[in-house]
């Protein structure tokens, strides 16, 4: 895959993005930033990170034509593909905190934003953005944040772990049209944040509430069992993991 390093831009998303302009026989193409000024996160959050020490990192891939419904399949994919490339690392106490935030010993190092390219036809690319806390030292205002260096107490050649997670995700995406979605599902349920544990939600309301995470549905609804042994499933906007 081609790679292509910047020092400083707003979004890799949107800068890699550029590269699709409409075209339906373009190579996928990764765009790393060493300084991202003004990257995303899910909820529209800003994605913080200081210059030098971190990865960000955004791959357009073509879908040839992936059917929308399976959009989570994409998800997932790359979700358990940063995994397996910080297992590599020995990276300690991985889990993925649903949708596809990536935990090392109960706090985030790092995140996936994807954005597809939808046209008639179904999925025609894929944006894949990852940001990676890597060699950072202090979180000031994110008590929640951690790096790689942190958990593991050594420092990272930040592109060695570019190169190692792009060969992950490469592989997912081969391995995709070739597997069920229950295989999916068991695969990442396997490895979801606070599977199966009691957990304190938020809604937009601002009404907290405790439930149980069993699962998710291939829609990409997280399936929260409340009092009662009622199970109900929520997006994105509608539900937050506090703790």
């Amino acid at each position: 895959m081609r790679i292509i390093k910047v020092d400083a831009i707003d979004s890799t998303n949107s800068f890699v993005r550029k590269f699709y302009e409409g075209k339906n026989d373009f190579k996928p193409v990764c765009v790393r930033a060493i300084d991202q000024t003004s990257g995303r996160g899910q909820r529209g959050a800003q994605w913080k990170s200081k210059p030098g020490q971190n990865l960000t990192f955004s791959i357009l891939y073509p879908q040839n034509q992936l059917d929308i419904s399976r959009h989570f399949h994409l998800s997932i994919s790359v979700s358990l593909a940063v995994l397996a490339g910080l297992k590599k690392l020995n990276i300690p106490d991985l889990k993925v905190k649903w949708p596809n935030d990536i935990m090392s010993s109960k706090k985030k190092v790092g995140g996936i934003l994807i954005e597809n390219i939808v046209k008639t036809e179904g999925i025609v690319a894929s944006v894949i953005g990852i940001g990676l806390n890597v060699n950072q030292q202090d979180f000031e205002d994110l008590p929640s944040a951690t790096s790689l260096s942190l958990v593991s107490k050594r420092k990272f050649d930040i592109d060695e772990i570019l190169n190692l997670l792009i060969h992950e995700i490469e592989k997912s995406f081969e391995r995709l049209s070739g597997v069920s979605e229950d295989q999916l599902l068991r695969d990442y349920k396997k490895e979801l944040f606070r599977i199966d544990k009691v957990s304190v939600f938020k809604t937009p309301e601002e009404e907290t509430f405790n439930g149980i995470i069993r699962g998710v549905s291939m829609q990409g609804l997280l399936q929260v069992e409340r009092e009662g042994d009622l199970l109900e499933e929520y997006d994105l906007k509608e539900i937050q993991l506090l703790y």
